[in-house]
């Protein structure tokens, strides 16, 4: 629960009104998040516990209250009302008018009604919640009557955004309308002192949704049995689609290799890591390094994916083998870190079997139910086809999911919560606004898309989108915007897109804008805004933003990614950059990392010799190809990208020549760097870990951008790999670097143009090594440092910051 200072100061004292100085009668209208958390029960419980008479209904505004009594009771209603308000509660602010007491006896809870017209604000959508500890105890108790529900829920948790088919928020306006509550669930909701006091999920094995197994062939089980099957599916190496909140899951045992690579197969999944969903916590911390704002995160109401450091089992050496008799190696191939999850919702925690259920995982693998590049399955029938080929049954209920939301993903640097993927448990939480907005809407970029509402000062990003390459991913970012634009009440006036004139999201924006203005964006000038927008900067004072990414279209025509800005909302220059070095093919460079390691050996002249893992890996006619490429110039656009800086250092070290996911050779560079600094004691970098690699600045003009030259790094890299340095000291060395970089040109920019706030943004800060690094590195300096945190670094913040240059530039 949160409301502005200025908010709570407004509710002060009421003056006595001149027919009965004794008794008050007032109306507080209420915004924010105050619809589907518990907020009428609250206000009913107060007002009643405070002896006053009066009436609370939601509003298409938020909520609505009037209450009527002594003086005294009613400034403390007026005091109580938010600071005790539900856990899951957020107010975005109040205001208040006093009206004559009409008299009447006790409180009561009306239907929704249009509201009052005071204001023009509007309520927040809750995002789905993990389901609570007091639903938990009920699920796993014998003599309560929802012992082992699938759909258990109360006011304090399970599905929200994924139902809601709009507001104000109740019943009927959410997929459990075709879900008539019997007696017993009709008395609980009509009872204030019951958790489930007006929770609108309301629902029991006599009235709620009804659980299924569908195997092909075979007769549909129900209920239990449907549970005991999937069960005895999985624990016999069967795939099962799953279907979840925001859509279905494609799960099989973590520990089982055959099954694992089979899902790896079906799904053309490459070697891009698998999620698992564990049992429990004991189960999670068996797996991985479980620090304790890890746990926090773990079991928290959001329950995202945590990326942690795996465990190391049996006598080898190698970061990369597990032998947990739970999880198999295949699920994070390559990886030192493993997503981990726990159950969020009831039907998880059965699936995962309670004491003395049938035998089965205890760790489940929980992907996306999906191919590559397509939008999670969210419909039933659509399941039964899309699916088929990936799955050998499909567990799954009738209650319908309105709108698709994937799984969140985080990971912790420096104790601190870094969002990779913002979706279901977060979306679409507001984000507070530095300045006032118009009505705005940003489209974010082509991968990791995310779109973003704002107006006033709050702005909704919206769950996770996907990759714009598919006419399904299309669709729902059609569906998403239009349910958005409903819940928030915003109707945007101008749109805001990335600078890249060939983003399909660019192309949707002008595609959309009905005669409304399109404000293009320059991507890196995003990445910093967001970040500052997610810490409420002000912008008044340029800062010094250092974005590093993979790719983004820059304003000479070039690939940029390893930029140094002097930037606020309004503008940026251009202070430092890479030096670019050609990239040959575009595609085909990234998803070949030695035709980029190539590029910049041929840039620092060192020979193209076969005991180099890159060109060894690089066939010859492609070699002879590539090199006419880079000498002529044909078919190649000069990149300053650190993310392609860091696929040739991978590619050069031996780590990875090609890649079957987005920042694969990345990943494993700096999972091999992070190998020598294991938490659990297996090894440290020593002195020697500083190799001397740098990237020094130079510049023609003082008018003119300093440049990074990484040629000297390329070759002290070669000559570490001749001298048959492992990859993982010259993964550390590579990050020490980069570090270095970051610190000499924050330091420079101070002495030129005196302090600085330093913001980090971009994909590449993704990176827990380097940007736990950098941020100690500049801190230790003296710089004031923003970094992201509640907010992707990745593209996946990316409209926030589209949205406030676009308000900014007008």
């Amino acid at each position: 629960m949160a409301l502005a200072e200025a908010d709570v100061a407004r509710v002060q004292p009421l003056a006595p009104t001149e027919s009965d100085p004794a008794r008050r009668r007032l109306r507080l209208s209420i915004r924010g998040l105050v619809q589907g958390v518990g907020f009428r029960p609250h206000v009913y419980v107060l007002a009643t516990d405070l002896l006053l008479s009066g009436v609370v209904a939601n509003t298409p505004d938020g909520v609505e209250i009037e209450v009527e009594g002594p003086s005294g009771a009613v400034e403390e209603f007026a005091r109580r009302v938010v600071r005790d308000a539900p856990a899951l509660a957020v107010v975005e602010g109040l205001t208040r008018r006093q009206l004559p007491p009409i008299g009447g006896t006790g409180f009561r809870i009306d239907a929704s009604h249009a509201g009052s017209g005071d204001v023009r604000g509007r309520t927040f959508a809750s995002p789905d919640v993990a389901t609570c500890g007091d639903c938990l105890r009920e699920l796993t108790n014998p003599a309560d009557r929802r012992y082992r529900h699938p759909f258990i829920s109360c006011t304090n948790c399970g599905p929200r955004l994924t139902i809601i088919t709009g507001l104000p928020y109740d019943r009927p306006r959410t997929t459990m309308a075709g879900f008539a509550m019997c007696s017993a669930c009709t008395s609980e909701y009509g009872d204030p002192v019951d958790r489930r006091f007006h929770a609108q999920t309301i629902a029991c094995p006599d009235c709620g949704p009804s659980l299924e197994l569908v195997v092909t062939g075979s007769p549909a089980a129900v209920g239990e049995s449907a549970l005991s099957a999937a069960r005895r599916l999985l624990a016999a190496g069967g795939i099962v689609a799953v279907k979840g909140l925001g859509g279905y899951h494609l799960a099989c045992d973590a520990s089982n290799e055959s099954a694992v690579a089979e899902l790896r197969r079906r799904k053309r999944r490459g070697d891009r890591p698998f999620a698992v969903m564990a049992r429990d916590l004991s189960t999670a911390t068996a797996l991985a390094v479980v620090s304790e704002a890890e746990e926090a995160l773990l079991t928290g109401p959001q329950r995202p994916i945590v990326l942690l450091r795996r465990r190391r089992w049996g006598a080898g050496t190698d970061s990369s083998v597990v032998t947990h008799p739970l999880i198999t190696a295949g699920v994070a191939p390559g990886c030192l870190d493993v997503g981990l999850f726990l159950p969020y919702t009831p039907l998880h925690v059965l699936l995962l079997g309670l004491d003395g259920d049938v035998p089965g995982p205890s760790a489940l693998v929980m992907t996306s139910g999906n191919l590559g590049g397509e939008p999670i399955v969210t419909d039933d029938d659509d399941a039964l086809t899309r699916l088929a080929p990936m799955v050998d049954g499909w567990l799954r209920h009738d209650r319908p999911i309105h709108v698709a939301c994937d799984d969140s993903v985080v990971r912790v640097v420096d104790g601190q919560e870094l969002a990779i993927r913002r979706s279901r448990g977060y979306a679409p939480m507001p984000t507070a606004l530095p300045f006032d907005v118009p009505p705005t809407l940003a489209v974010g970029a082509d991968l990791k898309n995310t779109f973003c509402l704002a107006e006033g000062r709050y702005a909704w990003l919206s769950q996770h989108i996907g990759d714009m390459d598919d006419l399904a991913t299309l669709a729902m970012f059609d569906r998403a915007e239009t349910q958005l634009e409903e819940l928030t009440n915003v109707r945007p006036e101008r749109l805001a897109a990335d600078l890249h004139p060939r983003y399909r999201s660019t192309g949707w924006a002008r595609g959309h804008a009905a005669r409304r203005p399109v404000t293009a964006v320059q991507h890196h000038h995003a990445h910093i805004a967001a970040v500052l927008g997610e810490h409420g900067h002000d912008g008044r004072q340029p800062v010094l933003g250092i974005a590093f990414d993979g790719t983004g279209y820059g304003p000479d025509g070039a690939v940029w990614g390893g930029e140094v800005l002097l930037a606020d909302y309004a503008g940026f220059r251009r202070y430092a950059h890479l030096g670019y070095v050609p990239l040959a093919g575009g595609d085909a460079t990234v998803e070949r990392p030695y035709r980029m390691a190539c590029a910049h050996l041929a840039a620092a002249g060192v020979e193209w010799t076969p005991d180099l893992p890159p060109v060894a890996a690089c066939p010859d006619a492609e070699l002879v190809v590539l090199r006419r490429q880079l000498d002529t110039g044909f078919g190649c656009v000069p990149t300053s990208s650190i993310g392609r800086l860091f696929d040739a250092v991978s590619a050069l070290a031996g780590v990875r020549q090609v890649v079957a996911y987005e920042a694969q050779a990345a990943i494993e560079l700096e999972g091999a760097a992070r190998s020598t600094l294991d938490p659990e004691g297996a090894g440290t970098a020593g002195p020697d870990a500083d190799g001397g690699y740098r990237l020094p600045l130079s510049r023609a003009r003082s008018d003119e951008p300093w440049v990074a030259d990484a040629a000297p790094l390329v070759r002290g890299v070669v000559a570490d790999v001749r001298d048959g340095i492992p990859a993982a000291l010259v993964g550390v060395r590579f990050h020490l670097a980069l570090v270095e970089l970051i610190r000499e040109v924050a330091d420079r920019a101070r002495a030129e143009l005196g302090p600085l706030t330093v913001v980090l943004g971009g994909g590449v800060f993704q990176n827990a090594l380097l940007l736990g690094g950098a941020v100690r590195a500049l801190r230790t300096d003296g710089h004031t440092v923003l970094r992201p945190r509640r907010l992707p670094p990745n593209d996946g913040g990316l409209a926030l910051g589209q949205l406030l240059v676009a308000a900014s530039t007008g």
